[in-house]
């Protein structure tokens, strides 16, 4: 696994959904802030998206795609949106049963067809990389830039729109790679930002790369310098720069993430787990997580449990794993 692709999979729980909305006329939707990610794309037409907290309105078209990371509230309509707009918002969901999902009148004005999704995220187990996404990323539709975001947005619409055999697979499986695109063409458009410098520089991301790809390797710093092709100072001295913490505290906190992970998400058992993350033992992993979350693995996994079954879906209880720790 590389660093994003696992800063994603450890907050991504449960199935994402998504919607193609057809509509034409004066149109204004809202959509209360959420606890995980949402996105649009606009596939025809354009309109406009005004975040809540006093953001200045977005101009989306033909092709632009938006990602709201942190499940930001925000109005999309036909026309900028300023107070008066946000005043006569009706909710998106009750919004989105009255589309009907096919072609619009010959007669119809202003045509607008946008594909809409959700993503249910765990916030106790957020990435830095994740948690460093902007409220919302826009990413403009410009020749010859995203090109494997802009297959992505085609496929998941074509399925959306023809729903043929294999959809339900299909579908979610798009709507994540989805995400994923459009986190990586955030890293790679030249965002300022402490995670895009992070993988962008070449001794951090080897070493990161090193770790994420096997997490339970007995690493030692000389170990991790070798890999880097650096000496030990030299990598202590600019992981610890970038990154914020030293390279074997991120292994430390990186393990008891993955253990967390494992533990909502599988029935493991609790020495398998400890094998997977690089501990030589339950009881070294259980001190270990209990100090760091303040909770046993038993409890988290009993927490974790009873949620699901209430909720319809799997979700764990509210540990401070922040990257201050």
């Amino acid at each position: 696994m590389d660093v994003v692709s696992d800063a994603v999979a450890a907050v991504r729980i449960g199935r994402p959904s998504s919607n193609r909305v057809r509509v034409s006329g004066s149109w204004c939707a809202r959509l209360a802030p959420y606890d995980g990610a949402g996105f649009h794309v606009v596939r025809e037409g354009g309109c406009w998206l005004l975040p809540d907290g006093g953001g200045s309105p977005i101009s989306l078209g033909v092709g632009d795609a938006v990602l709201l990371p942190h499940g930001t509230g925000h109005v999309i309509a036909d026309a900028p949106a300023d107070a008066t707009t946000v005043e006569r918002a009706v909710p998106f969901d009750g919004w989105l049963d009255a589309r009907v999902p096919g072609p619009p009148r010959a007669d119809a004005a202003g045509a607008v067809e946008l594909l809409c999704g959700k993503y249910r995220l765990d916030r106790s187990r957020v990435h830095p990389l994740m948690a460093e996404l902007p409220e919302v990323v826009h990413l403009p539709n410009r020749v010859g830039t995203h090109p494997e975001l802009r297959t992505a947005v085609d496929l998941l619409g074509h399925e959306l729109a023809t729903q043929g055999p294999g959809s339900c697979i299909a579908v979610p499986s798009l709507v994540d790679l989805l995400l994923v695109y459009m986190i990586r063409s955030w890293v790679t458009q030249g965002t300022t930002g402490a995670w895009p410098t992070v993988l962008g520089d070449p001794v951090a991301a080897a070493a990161l790369r090193a770790l994420h790809s096997d997490p339970a390797a007995p690493w030692t710093i000389d170990r991790l310098a070798a890999e880097a092709g650096v000496s030990r100072p030299t990598l202590a001295r600019r992981f610890t720069a970038l990154v914020g913490r030293p390279p074997m505290a991120y292994l430390t906190w990186w393990r008891l993430i993955s253990a967390a992970t494992l533990l909502r998400d599988t029935p493991d058992p609790l020495a398998a787990i400890a094998r997977r993350v690089g501990y030589g033992s339950p009881y070294a992993l259980s001190h270990a997580f209990s100090r760091q979350f303040g909770t046993t693995p038993g409890q988290y996994r009993a927490a974790a449990t009873e949620q699901s079954e209430t909720r319809g879906q799997p979700r764990s209880p509210k540990l401070q794993a922040s990257m201050s720790r």
